[in-house]
């Protein structure tokens, strides 16, 4: 098997929040691996860790909710990455609303889509979501925020190993 560390190491994508619900259920966790994965139909696809609770949340859920962090939410990043819903009502300790099918909307994170789960690609220790959008956050005036990157993260130690 060969290692990608040396082509993945210089990679310094966003990172995002992801956000579930089902079953009565809620539960959220930081990822670095997503994209927009088709310009027309527009679809998104976001890849979490079988070790994490959010993806058993996630495997239920009829909706996922994809938050990009900007720059100023560290804090947010750590309390998604960093705690783990085993332990921790991460949604006690900020501000959300419910969206589809309950699929939390952070309101400290206004750059957002919500995507109904229209497949799942099974890729290892991570599954994507195919996401077709249903609603997205209002546009942005101004120019774009500076976000968050996985490589100014890489000292954040996660809730659950990858």
């Amino acid at each position: 098997m060969t290692d990608l560390d040396p082509f993945t190491d210089v990679l310094d994508g966003p990172v995002y929040v992801v956000t579930a619900a089902s079953g009565g259920e809620r539960d959220g966790c930081l990822v670095g691996l997503a994209s927009q994965c088709s310009i027309d139909p527009p679809r998104f696809t976001v890849w979490l860790s079988i070790a994490n609770r959010t993806y058993q949340v996630a495997r239920e859920a009829e909706y996922l909710t994809v938050h990009l962090l900007r720059r100023d939410d560290r804090a947010l990043a750590e309390l998604f990455g960093g705690a783990t819903g085993d332990e921790v009502d991460k949604f006690a300790r900020v501000g959300w609303r419910p969206g589809r099918a309950g699929s939390p909307v952070l309101e400290q994170a206004p750059i957002w889509s919500t995507g109904r789960i229209e497949g799942r690609i099974e890729g290892g220790d991570h599954v994507g979501f195919l996401l077709a959008p249903v609603a997205v956050c209002p546009p942005m005036e101004g120019p774009p925020p500076p976000l968050l990157t996985y490589r100014e993260l890489r000292d954040l130690e996660p809730g659950h190993p990858a």
